[in-house]
């Protein structure tokens, strides 16, 4: 049992940070980035080839992964989102566009590294730490201090800066955003950089943790949706209490009905959200008023 929770809390902080990013996306820019599963998968490769076809420590190809990943999605809004919403496409276009690029990037994965597993090690394969009788091991320990840190200084960013300020702004309305003189634009480009960056991490922390393969993207792209939908969009404690609730559910499922059932469960526990509380467990129900 008490390793069935250490291990559903890192699973959990790690669905929490794909979460994250997907959840700002969804925010500020109002619709679903599906292509935040190919930013997940790339950012792991990206390491990989950094390491070992260039030889570069893994303390500087994670960073330097992590601001190629940053760029991508900066890419995709420049050369796809941007001039879409210019022509007036709707939410459900730009779903489809990202849905797309999802495809064709992890085709191109791929196609370039072969669908077989590769793995990444930080160091010798190490015990780890054991806490309340479960045990850590090296790459959970990086996870869950990685996420940590990250997911609070995202909180900070949203609630102590101007950039921050300015998201919120887009986020709660485009249009008053607009009047006041904010470039919305900017900001979701702000937006797509940073919610890239958090993507590209996760997928290097899960790479580190369990290897890689070029489909690993479909699977957290889903957990994101779900993790996004059950802690509530747009808001960032929901996103990680959204994370650790379908982590440690799925994990302790396992006890008596085995690992098969965890995305059932997961999905699952989703459709009952979206049945009695649609807004999530920290979101707030959409308000409009006409003047």
């Amino acid at each position: 049992m008490a390793q069935l929770i250490v291990n559903g809390l890192s699973a959990g902080l790690t669905w929490a940070l794909i979460a994250l990013g997907f959840s700002l996306v969804a925010s500020v820019g109002r619709f679903f980035h599906f292509a935040h599963g190919a930013v997940f998968t790339i950012g792991a490769y990206l390491t990989f080839l950094l390491a070992s076809q260039f030889g570069l420590p893994l303390s500087l190809s994670i960073p330097l992964a992590i601001g190629l990943g940053s760029v991508l999605g900066c890419l995709m809004e420049l050369c796809v989102y941007r001039p879409l919403r210019r022509k007036g496409a709707s939410p459900l276009i730009l779903l489809l566009a990202s849905l797309g690029m999802y495809i064709v990037l992890e085709n191109v994965v791929s196609l370039a590294f072969g669908n077989e597993v590769r793995v990444m090690r930080l160091g010798p394969v190490e015990e780890g730490i054991t806490i309340a009788g479960g045990r850590l091991s090296s790459p959970q320990i990086l996870v869950v201090c990685a996420s940590v840190l990250l997911v609070s200084a995202v909180s900070l960013l949203m609630g102590k800066t101007a950039a921050g300020r300015r998201m919120r702004a887009v986020a709660s309305d485009p249009y008053l955003a607009r009047v006041s003189g904010i470039d919305s634009d900017r900001v979701i480009l702000w937006t797509l950089g940073l919610g890239s960056a958090l993507a590209a991490s996760a997928g290097i922390l899960v790479a580190l943790d369990v290897g890689m393969v070029p489909t690993m993207g479909t699977n957290a792209l889903l957990m994101g949706v779900a993790v996004t939908i059950v802690g509530g969009i747009g808001s960032i404690p929901g996103a990680a209490m959204g994370g650790l609730l379908l982590g440690l559910v799925q994990h302790l499922s396992t006890w008596k009905i085995g690992p098969q059932w965890q995305d059932a469960i997961a999905f699952g526990i989703l459709l009952m959200f979206l049945l009695l509380r649609p807004c999530g467990i920290l979101g707030r129900k959409l308000r409009k008023a006409e003047i």
